[in-house]
């Protein structure tokens, strides 16, 4: 099955993707997620000036052979922009195997493991009483799982919380904007925010929290004890994330449930991590983790520490990745929950596919592949917009984790 074709659209139906499709001499074609928040050109560049014109020829059935020709090919290996390019290229040769093969891409997996994926999804507001009103309005979405983030007194902008109306979405502008933070405030109000969300709803919602990288081992220790009494189903990106040392300071002084890596490549990312049991959940994202073959190898390791997959599922990733990560969390053995952040109409206007949501839980549908396509020409109405994250500063100027 000859690689004939490949190539990547870029599009922004209110925020950037990025997406490969590869095209075989059967007339089959697979797409991958590519996309790379705020860094999109780089993958782009990556794939086409350097892997996309090498998989001409080769033969679109060897996945395997493939992933490790374009890891190992590369010499300077792993990194967000290496591994987001190669993720993009192994998803869409997984859609085109089990195209082939017309059937679903958790059956070519190995078959469900589960009959629905538990979701969570968030519940921001810019102060307590709109945090309070956003988590009711998750729950009436049937939402089992909700993340609640909550404005802080004293900070203009606080992480997760959007402005007005509009769904969250950091990237808000061409250069990064500034925002200002302190530990102190934060540290001193969250745990007010989570004895008011239990209060109101009861201890039936999981909770989940997201610090973002932003405290220092001890002070994440002092709020994963001050929220046990608040059951959270974890606490996500305590302590920065390059230094897998900073967990084991967390670990010994609180039993909340530690979540991280949305921001790792691979498993060289997570491993002490894991085997020395420092996480209870692991959030690499097929897109940035080198697609399928890779996080399965990640999870299947995983396993074997009882560490669960909690996979990124903001709308910083596309449908298609979402696609792809439903049929892997169908099969996965040792699954904990999905991220849900819901695509604006505009968005997934530009894609079809056969994933459903009802009720708290995802299915990934029956469709041959991973479900999910893209129609080029409505994409191509939505060109490309310089978009960046922004960056942190203390309230003294010193520059700080976003």
């Amino acid at each position: 099955m000859k690689i004939i074709d490949a190539k990547v659209i870029v599009t922004c139906p209110g925020r950037n993707f990025v997406t490969v499709k590869i095209i075989t001499e059967d007339g089959l074609y697979g797409i991958g997620d590519a996309t790379l928040n705020g860094r999109e050109k780089s993958v782009v560049s990556y794939l086409e000036d350097h892997i996309l014109p090498a998989l001409i020829g080769r033969d679109a059935q060897r996945i395997e052979d493939i992933w490790h020709f374009i890891y190992r090919g590369a010499y300077w290996r792993r990194g967000p922009v290496g591994m987001t390019a190669l993720a993009g290229v192994d998803v869409a040769l997984w859609d085109i195997k089990a195209k082939a093969a017309n059937m679903p891409l958790y059956q070519l997996l190995g078959g469900r493991s589960r009959d629905k994926i538990m979701a969570y999804t968030h519940a921001n507001g810019k102060d307590l009483d709109s945090t309070l009103e956003a988590v009711a309005k998750a729950k009436e979405q049937g939402y089992k799982a909700i993340r609640v983030q909550c404005g802080i007194p004293g900070i203009a902008k606080t992480y997760g919380v959007a402005k007005g109306d509009a769904n969250y979405e950091p990237a808000d502008s061409a250069l990064p904007s500034e925002e200002s933070w302190s530990t102190h405030k934060y540290l001193n109000y969250i745990p007010e925010v989570f004895a008011e969300v239990r209060r109101a709803f009861g201890d039936d919602l999981h909770l989940l929290h997201d610090v973002h990288h932003r405290l220092t081992p001890i002070e994440a220790a002092r709020l994963g004890k001050e929220l046990e009494p608040y059951r959270l189903f974890w606490m996500e990106d305590c302590v920065p994330a390059e230094n897998q040392e900073l967990f084991k300071l967390v670990r010994q002084h609180t039993t909340t449930p530690l979540a991280v890596g949305e921001v790792f490549n691979s498993i060289h990312d997570c491993r002490e991590l894991i085997q020395n049991q420092l996480i209870d959940y692991i959030r690499t994202t097929i897109v940035h983790g080198g697609g399928i073959t890779h996080v399965r190898r990640l999870a299947d390791f995983a396993s074997l520490y009882s560490v669960r997959t909690g996979f990124h599922g903001a709308t910083d990733l596309s449908p298609v990745c979402m696609g792809a990560a439903l049929h892997f969390d169908y099969w996965v053995p040792n699954f904990g929950i999905q991220e849900h952040m819901a695509h604006s109409e505009q968005m997934e206007s530009v894609f079809t596919r056969a994933y459903e949501f009802d009720d708290g839980y995802f299915t990934p549908g029956e469709a041959p592949g991973h479900g999910v396509d893209i129609d080029e020409k409505l994409a191509a109405q939505y060109p490309y917009k310089p978009a960046s994250l922004p960056v942190n500063r203390l309230e003294d100027g010193t520059l700080w984790h976003w």
